[in-house]
């Protein structure tokens, strides 16, 4: 029997070490947001995060996550307080078929929580694994610095006053 956690869940398995994680979780626990595109970990379709961590679940065998935190599509938020990155995903109307946005926006959110404030070289970098057919990387890479300065910009006036080097009556432009 193989344990780990499931989206803050901890599970067990009887399937076969061997057997791909992304299978383990859409087929045993019946989690379909994570897609199979590839089969060789080359497209991120299947991307979870492991402990943390964006990983390609396609290949990864089910006996290398025991003892592990896995989190899903379906564990970062949920319908009624989607995480950050999924509701400017739809308020910006990101995807166009949507086929590989789940893996896009776990490697984002990986990202974002290694890196909260990334260039558009680091997106760039980050993102690379992730193939999108319909290229939608334009609005992809403008979702995640959306999210980025949104949760880096000061968000009480007590913060803004503290960051700022303006004096009382000084105009900054």
């Amino acid at each position: 029997m193989i344990s780990f956690t499931l989206n803050g869940k901890t599970v067990q398995t009887d399937d076969s070490p061997d057997t791909p994680l992304l299978w383990v979780v859409r087929d045993t626990f019946g989690l379909k947001g994570s897609k199979f595109g590839c089969g060789a970990a080359l497209c991120g379709a299947c991307t979870m995060h492991i402990d943390g961590s964006a990983m390609r679940t396609c290949v990864m065998p089910v006996s290398a996550v025991a003892g592990k935190a896995i989190t899903t599509i379906e564990g970062l938020g949920t319908p009624e307080k989607l995480h950050k990155l999924q509701a400017v995903w739809a308020e910006q109307g990101v995807p166009q078929c949507g086929y590989c946005q789940s893996g896009q926006i776990m490697s984002a959110a990986a990202l974002l929580e290694n890196n909260p404030s990334p260039t558009e070289a680091d997106v760039d970098q980050a993102m690379a694994g992730n193939i999108c057919r319909c290229g939608c990387y334009p609005r992809i890479k403008k979702a995640i610095l959306t999210v980025a300065a949104e949760s880096s910009a000061p968000s009480a006036p007590e913060e803004l006053a503290a960051n700022s080097t303006a004096k009382i009556g000084e105009v900054v432009l």
